[in-house]
């Protein structure tokens, strides 16, 4: 069974999305669900610090044993941080998806939650496979 914050919104596309925080920042990663989907993973492609994303396109790679899968960026706005430490360590994304596994941090200029899932709506999604 996989686990789905309550706190986080999520995307069909099997994201999790944190804030944003005051200063318009969101951190994103992919979802419990998914990473036990892909198995180990054993690389992962990260946009760089500077890049614009467009919410709902693809914006980096997950190469796990099994497969390589997009990675779609949840909201628009402006990489301010990646997690450099799955350079080395990608198997953070199955270990500690939520946590230490996160993926990139995007300034925004919208409410990054109003369009996504909530954890039940998450989580329904999941349940129909």
């Amino acid at each position: 069974m996989s686990d789905t914050p309550t706190e986080l919104r999520y995307t069909a596309e099997h994201e999790w999305v944190r804030g944003p925080g005051a200063d318009g920042v969101v951190r994103f990663g992919i979802t419990d669900f998914a990473q036990e989907a892909l198995g180990d993973i054993v690389y992962v492609s990260l946009p760089e610090v500077g890049a614009e994303l467009r919410a709902g396109e693809p914006c980096g790679e997950v190469e796990s044993t099994k497969s390589v899968s997009d990675l779609y960026a949840p909201v628009s706005g402006v990489v301010v941080a990646r997690n450099t430490a799955l350079d080395a360590a990608p198997e953070l994304v199955n270990s500690d998806p939520y946590g230490d596994g996160w993926m990139i941090d995007v300034r925004t200029g919208e409410d990054a939650a109003a369009a996504l899932l909530d954890a039940a709506a998450y989580t329904e999604l999941t349940a129909k496979g």
